[in-house]
């Protein structure tokens, strides 16, 4: 780590990351209230016909496309209104893993990588209600459902990846199948030379691949 990083990372914590931040309380938090969504629209389904199923791959796709264009356009450019959230992804998360050092040091860094909880209960119920309730009056209800269970454990599937991208490169996670490249594409997006221009998807590069920003180097 070189000094100028070391130096960053010290002063976030003392300035940023309250005394009694608990980086396991946060990451159950997200798992649980995640899980715990995703299974209460899971519960509503009903008989769910076979073109409905068709809401998960379609769900899928927007969800990955709404990442890819929140990460690229909002986190990595300021916009009126949403300036605390350029400040905390390209200002400080940046700053506080590079490409040569990805790694947590310990569990209070947990909260540089995963969303605060008030960012989590606004994706799940602000951002996710409104158009569940969209699609039961346009469709069905568990084209409705089918979407809240698949857009939330998108959400869990992303948070947790990323999770695992800032893990210990030799921890048994990061060496689950798959998990090196995807982990490979994260590490290049966090070089400052490539974060404005590649890489923008922190799941599956699907988007990135489809709009020519993915990029191998890393």
């Amino acid at each position: 780590m070189n000094d100028s990083t070391q130096a960053f990372r010290a002063a976030y914590r003392q300035h940023q990351i309250g005394a009694h931040y608990n980086g396991w309380l946060h990451l159950a938090f997200t798992v649980s209230m995640a899980s715990l969504l995703g299974i209460a629209c899971a519960l509503q389904l009903h008989q769910v016909g076979a073109w409905e199923w068709t809401a998960i791959p379609l769900t899928v796709l927007y969800v990955n496309f709404a990442e890819y264009l929140g990460h690229r356009y909002i986190m990595h450019r300021r916009r009126p209104g949403l300036g605390l959230v350029y400040e905390r992804h390209a200002c400080q998360h940046h700053l506080f893993f590079t490409h040569q050092r990805m790694e947590f040091d310990d569990t209070r860094d947990f909260k540089v990588v995963l969303f605060p909880p008030v960012l989590v209960m606004f994706f799940l119920l602000v951002f996710g209600t409104p158009i569940i309730l969209l699609l039961q009056c346009i469709a069905t209800s568990n084209i409705a459902y089918l979407f809240g269970t698949t857009a939330v454990a998108y959400f869990l599937n992303y948070e947790l990846l990323h999770f695992a991208y800032h893990l210990p490169p030799a921890h048994w996670v990061a060496r689950l199948p798959g998990m090196r490249g995807l982990r490979r594409l994260h590490t290049g997006h966090h070089d400052q030379a490539l974060m404005n221009k590649h890489n923008f998807n922190i799941s599956y590069p699907i988007a990135d691949w489809l709009f020519g920003t993915l990029s191998r180097r890393g």
